[in-house]
């Protein structure tokens, strides 16, 4: 791969494109036929999320030389393969291009707008403050994460539809994200995570309890826009129900095994991912 995709982290920036572009077309519930006007809509705002996120991605590697020396020796930027001042202008020009991109959505959606400064001053709260504060910076990821669906409904015209889809991210990212925290406890010397601060016990209730959380939020769409009985309701229950299942795999076993539980725990957010992509045709 090459090593502009590797710093940006394509799977990481398609996942948020697809989860854009979800939102968009559940908030309309038209499934793949909506129109032309909301596939405009919804390709740009996934652009936007797109941009976000490759320069988020971006910007956490060069805050983190020191420690993927450690635990990531393969990255570009501790490999040299990237220059730092190219990675620099690099995220300067996505964060630019991801504004330039929703410009002509505000005026009819304006809640885009205040997703995206929120976005993106929670981005650089986290790199530049948070990061290093352990859980905080955590819930701040998650925070990043769950607003992908909002902002895709936002720019469809009914966030309000997307709110328990965005819980279960939410929640979901948090236990993943101490999950990986756990992982990197060795080379997070700079950083006070939480299994650096108070072990990795802790850490594995706090994970199982956040999935336990998004778990308990899964139905909501069953009793609010979607029918138990529907077809749409019943393979919405199947993948979620799926989805729900490798989630509690994947914090089973802490702290053992944690890159496995951390990948599984990705895995589970695709499959919810299809869940959520299934409101679309209620």
């Amino acid at each position: 791969m090459h090593p502009v995709l590797r710093l940006v982290r394509s799977g990481n920036v398609i996942v948020s494109f697809l989860g854009t572009v979800v939102g968009a077309v559940v908030a309309r519930g038209a499934g793949f036929a909506p129109g032309v006007a909301l596939w405009e809509v919804a390709l740009l705002a996934a652009g936007s999320t797109a941009c976000v996120t490759a320069g988020g991605n971006v910007l956490n590697d060069l805050r983190d030389v020191a420690s993927d020396r450690t635990n990531h020796p393969d990255r570009p930027l501790v490999t040299g393969e990237v220059a730092h001042q190219s990675a620099r202008g690099l995220v300067a020009g996505l964060l630019v291009v991801s504004l330039l991109l929703v410009l002509p959505l505000i005026p009819h959606a304006p809640l885009v707008a205040v997703i995206w400064a929120g976005a993106v001053s929670a981005l650089l709260l986290y790199e530049f403050r948070f990061k290093a504060e352990g859980l905080a910076g955590n819930l701040l990821v998650a925070v990043l994460t769950s607003g992908v669906f909002l902002y895709g409904a936002a720019a469809a015209g009914n966030a309000s539809l997307l709110v328990p889809f965005a819980l279960m991210a939410f929640f979901a990212t948090l236990s993943r994200e101490v999950i990986k925290d756990m992982e990197d406890a060795e080379g997070d010397v700079d950083r006070r995570t939480l299994p650096r601060t108070h072990g990795l016990r802790v850490a594995s209730g706090v994970a199982r309890g956040s999935v336990a959380v998004a778990l308990a939020f899964s139905p909501l769409p069953l009793l609010t826009f979607l029918g138990w009985g529907s077809p749409v309701g019943i393979i919405y229950l199947a993948l979620v129900g799926a989805a729900d299942a490798v989630f509690v795999v994947s914090v089973l076993w802490l702290p053992r095994e944690l890159h496995r539980e951390q990948t599984l725990s990705k895995g589970a957010m695709t499959v919810a991912l299809l869940a959520f992509l299934v409101a679309a045709f209620r």
